[in-house]
């Protein structure tokens, strides 16, 4: 399905022809950029009308958790956003929420001391779910045998699947979810970032190359968490981010002087896994530096210029100096031989078309979304 095109660059943001999907009008400027002019920008508020609708939101949370022991659930992973959201939460909401973490055995050391710094000075309980390891090595190992560039999506999926298993549980009403417009305006190119909940795709992976049971590890379809969670359980997600100004920066300077929190050198990288993949494996194995939709998302919202992501990305995505190291980490992590992993790098390309998957239905899913204002975007 990719076919190879001249390169090009868009004229507005740092999106290249790495996406092979991307198109450009006649100004040169991409698709990212004219759908966040004209599908996404005109419904996002961070003025007057926008916090209203938070407090709204925030009262309406407060009211219907008053008997509760918790009025809502957070994921935390220690990252800028879901960090930030707790703080707003808990010290400008006066909320009470449920936090858990999802150990899925890759968390980094400064993760697990963003963690703490924050829960221990918000007087908070953290409810850690830990995913059993021989299941997760195993199916993280199936992804990178298939050939696949969405190998991070056990983490991804074990995430999804224990915050709804929380919420119901717990019969907790409203998720706080860290996702934002600010810094994710953009979205990763699907060939590389495909659905991390279309069952019928993860379930042939592992039919093909796990080779453990898996007993423990917690699936959930889209069905369970759209459908019944969303409409018979009264489960809502709620975005606060997105009804106020959030400047990444502001917020990162907030959180090391409030709590002690440390940043990390690129988003996503909480997980030595996910800082693995997005910073090595798939630049040098699949062509895709995944920092050209970070950084291109801050262009439209003016947080960053795009002179400043231009230089940014003539510096490598890993450190040449520590690579060798982080290779054998995830091989020994693996329980492989970095020869093994080595050849799994090396082998031929496969993406999610190559095997079974419900792509179709995702699509109509999200136009159904979007035609009834509950879905911003279906660019992916």
């Amino acid at each position: 399905m990719s076919i190879k095109r001249p390169y090009q660059i868009c004229s507005k943001t740092v999106m290249d022809t790495s996406d092979s999907r991307i198109t450009f009008d006649e100004n040169g400027i991409c698709d990212h950029a004219i759908d966040f002019h004209q599908n996404v920008l005109p419904r996002w508020r961070t003025d007057e009308s926008g916090a209203s609708e938070l407090q709204r939101i925030v009262d309406q949370i407060k009211k219907d958790g008053r008997k509760r022991d918790f009025d809502c659930i957070l994921g935390l992973s220690g990252g800028v956003d879901s960090s930030y959201m707790l703080h707003l939460a808990v010290k400008e909401f006066g909320l009470r929420p449920l936090v858990f973490h999802v150990d899925g055995g890759w968390n980094s050391e400064l993760a697990v001391h963003n963690i703490h710094v924050l829960v221990d000075k918000l007087g908070l309980d953290l409810y850690t779910d830990v995913i059993d390891w021989e299941e997760m090595r195993d199916f993280q190992l199936a992804w990178v045998k298939s050939g696949v560039p969405h190998i991070d999506i056990p983490q991804d999926h074990a995430f999804i699947a224990t915050l709804y298993k929380f919420a119901d549980k717990y019969n907790v009403k409203y998720i706080l979810n860290g996702g934002n417009i600010s810094t994710e305006c953009v979205r990763n190119p699907m060939e590389f970032f495909y659905y991390g909940t279309d069952m019928m795709h993860i379930r042939d992976i592992i039919r093909r190359f796990s080779t453990v049971k898996m007993q423990s590890y917690p699936f959930s379809s889209i069905y369970r968490h759209k459908i019944y969670l969303r409409w018979i359980r009264g489960v809502t997600v709620v975005r606060p981010l997105n009804y106020r100004p959030y400047i990444k920066v502001d917020a990162v300077r907030l959180l090391e002087q409030e709590y002690g929190w440390k940043p990390y050198p690129q988003k996503h990288f909480e997980s030595c896994f996910t800082k693995f993949f997005e910073g090595y494996w798939l630049p040098e194995r699949f062509g895709f530096d995944t920092r050209r939709v970070q950084f291109s998302s801050l262009i439209l919202t003016d947080q960053m210029s795009r002179d400043e992501a231009l230089q940014r990305l003539e510096r490598p995505t890993c450190d040449p100096a520590t690579i060798d190291q982080e290779f054998e980490y995830i091989a020994t992590k693996l329980r492989i031989s970095t020869d093994e992993l080595n050849h799994y790098f090396t082998m031929p390309k496969k993406f999610y078309w190559n095997y079974r998957n419900q792509e179709r239905f995702f699509n109509v899913g999200a136009r159904v979304l979007k035609a009834i204002g509950l879905e911003t975007s279906i660019k992916r």
